[in-house]
């Protein structure tokens, strides 16, 4: 049997340059696994933080479904109508993001927050300004 390279198992040795991925102000978003990467397809995985009392700008992700699993500190999600609502995750969980939801991402907190974040197909920010 013939392997080509889109069969061959990767391991990407720490998360990449924050700067050949797109940002949304308050986050620092590292690519680890994306299409520049390996090759992928149909994933953008990698790593989140935000530093504390730091407040993103309104965005959503597109046809992208996000999912992020908390390492440290606190996230906080703002969603809804003049995003009064929000959800909140701490180490230990998870949390998703519909696809085309406008949201505000920040840590109200004094301490950083770091979680591993992934998004299908890709990595899809529309920054909605603010």
């Amino acid at each position: 049997m013939t392997t080509t390279k889109s069969q061959i198992p990767y391991v990407v040795k720490g998360p990449q340059d924050a700067a050949a991925t797109i940002q949304t102000r308050g986050m620092i978003r590292q690519p680890g696994i994306t299409s520049d990467t390996v090759g992928a397809s149909k994933i953008w995985l990698g790593l989140v933080t935000a530093a504390p009392n730091e407040e993103g700008q309104p965005h959503h992700h597109g046809e992208a479904e996000t999912a992020a699993y908390v390492l440290s500190g606190k996230v906080r999600v703002y969603y809804g109508e003049d995003f009064k609502e929000f959800v909140e995750a701490g180490p230990g969980e998870f949390l998703f993001v519909p696809p085309h939801t406008p949201h505000i991402e920040c840590n109200p907190f004094d301490e950083p927050h770091t979680a591993v974040l992934a998004r299908s197909p890709d990595n899809i920010v529309i920054n909605l300004g603010k």
